[in-house]
């Protein structure tokens, strides 16, 4: 299906449900991999993504730029993860890295060593929300500090400190372990 992006929202829009689950395939791992960085369960990444995708085909039209649906649906995707993560916190759940959770929901790389995985997973998890969630965004997910701010209403300025202080962080962090 060599349709653009926009051209799947348009089709989508009308009703063509094979043109939104093009959108959904094209979406599914960069959202899987985001939701359980942020959320640490596949089970509850799983959910929040399904219902990002739920919410994105509700509210279609309020999609301005259909040609940019991934930025619309990535900021769906945010606040949910969001909203989630304050549940679970509520609840008292722990946060476990699990590699096997990981892999089925991220494009597998298979040249990477598994423990240097867990232990940059684990690095990850000890960052603040705030700093994870930029740091994923900007260096995992490629968007720029304009479209970072665009999903998660943050300030420029806020999202570079927010980068640096992650950086410096895992950079400590992992410096840390990988040295021990």
């Amino acid at each position: 299906m060599g349709h653009t992006i926009a051209a799947l929202v348009a089709k989508a829009r009308s009703g063509d449900l094979k043109a939104f689950e093009a959108l959904m395939a094209q979406f599914r791992s960069p959202f899987g991999r985001y939701a359980w960085q942020m959320l640490g369960s596949r089970e509850e990444a799983e959910e929040v993504v399904q219902d990002t995708f739920l919410r994105a085909y509700r509210g279609l039209a309020g999609c301005r730029e259909p040609e940019r649906f991934g930025a619309w649906a990535f900021r769906i995707l945010v606040n949910r993860c969001r909203s989630s993560r304050k549940v679970l916190l509520r609840r008292d759940r722990f946060r476990t890295a699990d590699p096997d959770q990981l892999e089925s929901l991220s494009v597998p790389h298979p040249e990477e060593d598994l423990e240097l995985r867990e232990t940059i997973d684990q690095a990850l998890a000890l960052l603040p929300p705030v700093q994870r969630e930029a740091f994923l965004l900007k260096h995992v997910e490629g968007f720029s500090y304009e479209e970072i701010a665009e999903v998660t209403g943050a300030g420029v300025p806020a999202l570079k400190m927010r980068v640096l202080r992650a950086c410096e962080a895992l950079r400590v962090s992992l410096q840390g372990e990988l040295h021990e």
